[in-house]
């Protein structure tokens, strides 16, 4: 069974300070994020009406295009 992103953005977690890992650590504390889908629409559409801690889309979406390559 394939994982969900946020089970997988979960991996990515660190007291590191660069964009992934504080997106990754913001995701964790934001109890409204839709942590059992891996549909690219349902969370693009989340993030970008629903959070403010994510500065650009671009971080979403690299982060997404590994999750897809690290679960071939």
């Amino acid at each position: 069974m394939r994982r969900s992103f946020y089970h997988y953005l979960m991996t990515q977690r660190s007291p590191q300070r660069d964009a992934l890992s504080n997106f990754a650590n913001d995701v964790f504390t934001d109890s409204s994020f839709p942590k059992h889908t891996s549909d690219y629409e349902t969370l693009s559409h989340y993030l970008e009406f629903s959070v403010d801690y994510l500065s650009s889309m671009d971080i979403f979406d690299q982060a997404y295009q590994q999750y897809l390559d690290n679960n071939q």
